[in-house]
């Protein structure tokens, strides 16, 4: 295109007159100028170098974010190493003070489902309030540092949020043998449809950590033709459960295997009686005194599940299989030095080719850390405001719920 312009003025015909070329110069100057501006701000970077940004979304999603033109700063010394920061974050992060009201849900295999929803805010709070979701890592729940930080971060944009506990955590009532597992939806379901069918007007999106998100993303994956969240996001999620497995058991990881295992044998002590004199495959022995969390899973989760051994279950509850199928928005936020989720799980090709995702990966973070940003380094994680950023774009572009979505 700037070669019309260009020949115009250093060649005019000379039997025009002079008035001429210049009268045709004139727009074709101006048409030039306006799309290489237009050229030149489409390829300008959005985001600092020091973060990687990818997925079939960024286009879409990337003008939300506020801060992501800045560079990702762990804070000194407690960010250089990711254990320091993995530790660090969770026994010194400080814990907001925040005041639960619980809501206990009964499912269909007479299984119990604890809802943690903020004191006060069904009445203070208009019915259309977009809703958010928490949903924490493994043995985690609505008492741990990170889920109160989003919590209270969510809660002062004007939303409501409610923290749904797995079962048996968060001291939540157990009446079935069936606890916390990585591949089971079904509870899921039955939360997003009781919030849904609670606050028929709200918008409602859903945010999970760890576990917690493998969770969530298997539900969008496999569940994306009755999926009525208008949004999600994932976070420190280990997407491929045989490589975290593996990795969960070299060097020093051991000793969050070992912190994992002693909250799952906790949770498992307190509900033994509801697995034993079962007739299954079910270890009690073992599992009460587990070695490892891979021992904990072969002896309960897996034969609660059905599964023939652990390495199938683990196998077949890997969330890195079905992004591909996730049909709203996800914003998936990883740690490229992440102790317990690998990065090396992360499904980037399948992020980069499902036009609903996006993927950013910061170069320090641990797990359930990133302590980084002005909060640093006793307050909330550096990921609230891009998670927050995120979930309020698709709110301010999102239509109302119709009734007829609910099925």
């Amino acid at each position: 295109m700037a070669r019309a312009p260009l020949s115009l003025t250093s060649k005019p015909p000379s039997p025009l007159p002079t008035v001429t070329p210049l009268r045709f110069q004139r727009p074709t100057l101006t048409t030039v100028r306006v799309r290489a501006t237009s050229v030149t701000t489409t390829a300008m970077p959005d985001y600092h170098p020091s973060l990687e940004i990818t997925g079939g979304g960024v286009d879409r999603f990337l003008p939300a974010f506020k801060t992501l033109h800045l560079p990702y700063k762990p804070f000194p010394v407690i960010g250089w190493n990711r254990h320091i920061e993995t530790i660090f974050a969770a026994f010194f992060r400080k814990f907001p003070d925040v005041k639960y009201r619980r809501e206990c849900l009964r499912t269909k295999d007479d299984g119990t489902i604890a809802l943690d929803w903020v004191c006060g805010d069904h009445r203070s709070l208009p019915a259309d309030s977009p809703i958010l979701i928490l949903l924490p890592g493994l043995t985690g729940g609505s008492q741990d540092s990170y889920v109160k930080h989003m919590l209270v971060k969510a809660r002062s944009k004007g939303w409501r949020v409610v923290v749904f506990n797995s079962r048996g955590c968060a001291d939540s009532p157990v009446t079935s043998p069936q606890l916390q597992s990585a591949s089971f939806t079904a509870d899921t379901c039955h939360v997003v449809d009781h919030v849904s069918s609670r606050y028929p007007k709200a918008n409602i999106y859903a945010a999970g950590w760890s576990l917690g998100g493998n969770i969530l993303v298997n539900y969008l994956g496999k569940e994306y033709n009755h999926c009525i969240l208008s949004g999600a996001v994932s976070l420190c999620n280990p997407f491929n459960l045989v490589i975290a497995d593996e990795n969960l058991r070299k060097g020093f990881n051991n000793i969050y295997d070992r912190a994992l295992r002693g909250g799952l044998c906790k949770i498992f002590t307190k509900h033994a009686v509801l697995f034993e004199d079962i007739e299954d495959e079910y270890n009690v022995q073992v599992a009460l005194n587990p070695k490892t969390v891979r021992e904990y899973d072969e002896a309960i989760t897996r034969v609660s599940l059905g599964y023939k051994s652990v390495d199938h279950y683990y196998s077949d509850s890997c969330s890195c299989h079905v992004v591909q199928h996730v049909r709203i928005p996800l914003l998936c936020i990883q740690a490229a030095n992440d102790p317990i989720a690998p990065i090396e799980g992360t499904p980037r090709e399948d992020i980069k080719g499902n036009p609903n995702s996006m993927l950013i990966v910061t170069p320090q973070g641990g797990h359930l850390g990133w302590v980084a940003g002005d909060e640093a380094p006793f307050g909330a994680p550096w990921t609230d405001n891009a998670v927050m950023d995120f979930l309020e774009h698709l709110q301010k572009n999102a239509s109302k719920p119709q009734a007829s979505s609910i099925s």
